[in-house]
């Protein structure tokens, strides 16, 4: 693949993001910040705003598209909901955005522990919106009900790609599965918001992404983000293609059109960019 496109470079902010690396670092916490190398890093720690990884940073699954690392994880830390709850409080976040490394070894695929971390938060800090980037939790209804129990504002759960991708690039997960995370949480969530994202650049047709974005307003999800696949490294899936902001743009149009409450959609994305603007707009809505 040719060099990246300017409009893929952005300005590195080593104050903000070093102060916020070495404060959450001390506490034993993880964020997909750092540990997906989010090209937003900077301009979301300068606003105060962060996504913590929940259940360690080890992925019990390997796609080819993910920065996180694979492996054997460790049991759950029993004291990460409260660390957590203490972390929100001292960044005085007004939106808090907990994903969770897939943990097929747990047998409700860490439900329970994202639960506890969503009431933990909402104790300490009840004025707090949460929003929770949840994995498939292996299709398993009661375990979706569990983190459906402690009542996230949003409720969001990424397809990633198209579906005819998913066998050679996310071979342990379902796209069907994926839909029905979503349409579950929206059937059981009616207060909340769902949301749910996937990158462009894997190789995909402009046919099977106005499908993908059907599927998502057939089982009314809300909000959706468009982001551009970077390879994390040599042994990554390659980039197919970069995709211009202005096509981004038109995607963006696209599924306003199909009655999305809102969309971010752009090369520099990802799910939690902008995420407490989604989520104000999505209510308003």
């Amino acid at each position: 693949m040719t060099e990246k496109p300017a409009w893929l470079k952005v300005r590195y902010k080593p104050a903000s993001v070093d102060r916020l690396t070495a404060n959450l670092q001390a506490k034993g916490l993880h964020t997909v910040c750092q540990e997906a190398h989010c090209p937003n890093r900077g301009e979301c720690y300068e606003s105060g705003t962060a996504t913590f990884i929940l259940l360690g940073d080890v992925c019990t699954r390997n796609c080819r598209f993910c920065q996180v690392g694979g492996g054997r994880p460790q049991a759950p830390d029993s004291e990460e909901p409260a660390q957590l709850a203490e972390t929100v409080r001292d960044m005085q976040l007004d939106h808090v955005v907990l994903t969770q490394v897939t943990r097929d070894d747990l047998a409700d695929g860490g439900a329970a522990h994202m639960a506890r971390a969503v009431r933990a938060i909402r104790q300490t800090n009840p004025a707090v919106s949460i929003e929770v980037l949840i994995s498939d939790l292996g299709g398993d209804p009661a375990a979706l009900q569990t983190v459906l129990d402690a009542k996230p504002d949003v409720l969001n759960h990424n397809v990633e790609m198209v579906p005819r991708l998913y066998p050679t690039i996310r071979p342990g997960a379902k796209y069907d599965r994926s839909l029905e995370v979503l349409a579950r949480s929206k059937d059981r969530l009616p207060d909340g918001l769902t949301k749910s994202g996937f990158m462009l650049g894997l190789g995909e047709s402009d046919d099977e992404v106005r499908a993908l974005l059907a599927d998502l307003r057939r089982v009314r999800c809300d909000i959706v983000t468009i982001s551009q696949y970077l390879q994390p490294s040599p042994a990554h899936q390659p980039v197919d293609r970069y995709v211009t902001p202005e096509a981004f743009e038109a995607w963006a149009e696209a599924a306003r059109a199909l009655g999305f409450r809102y969309v971010v959609s752009g090369p520099l994305v990802r799910s939690s960019y902008r995420a407490l603007a989604a989520y104000r707009a999505g209510r308003e809505a």
